[in-house]
């Protein structure tokens, strides 16, 4: 029996028959090369796109060191400072104040007329040194 269907395989090959069993093995061959292939791709164009992201990468930087741009981190270390000096400056003004008052001055530095100046931009310093125009 064995070999009835040993030869009437080989009659149906050569007559264009295929069975399903080999059909399958034939399909699931051609179905793993080209899985392998898809697979193959997949990984080059991985590598193509962190190719791309390097080069990408690289000119981004280049083109913002060109910019003289700052970096986060330092904007926010001299914000921090700016708002630090700003915060000293109104409690040394509180205190020049309440020393002032302390000592009996009428108004504070901020209230007080701005100083009058000559004609250069400097006050005392009009052309003539003071007595010289009194003649």
């Amino acid at each position: 029996m064995e070999k009835l269907k040993c030869f009437e395989k080989r009659a149906d090959r050569r007559r264009g028959v295929f069975r399903r069993a080999d059909m399958t093995q034939t399909s699931n061959r051609l179905l793993d090369e080209f899985a392998k292939l898809m697979t193959d791709m997949a990984g080059v164009a991985q590598g193509v796109r962190r190719e791309v992201e390097t080069a990408f990468r690289t000119q981004a930087e280049r083109f913002l060191n060109e910019m003289d741009l700052v970096k986060r981190e330092e904007f926010d270390a001299v914000r921090d400072m700016a708002a630090r000096a700003r915060d000293e400056n109104e409690s040394l003004k509180k205190r020049i104040a309440a020393l002032e008052s302390h000592l009996g001055r009428a108004a504070p530095p901020d209230e007080q007329e701005p100083l009058k100046r000559g004609p250069r931009g400097r006050s005392g310093e009009g052309g003539k040194a003071a007595g010289e125009g009194a003649s």
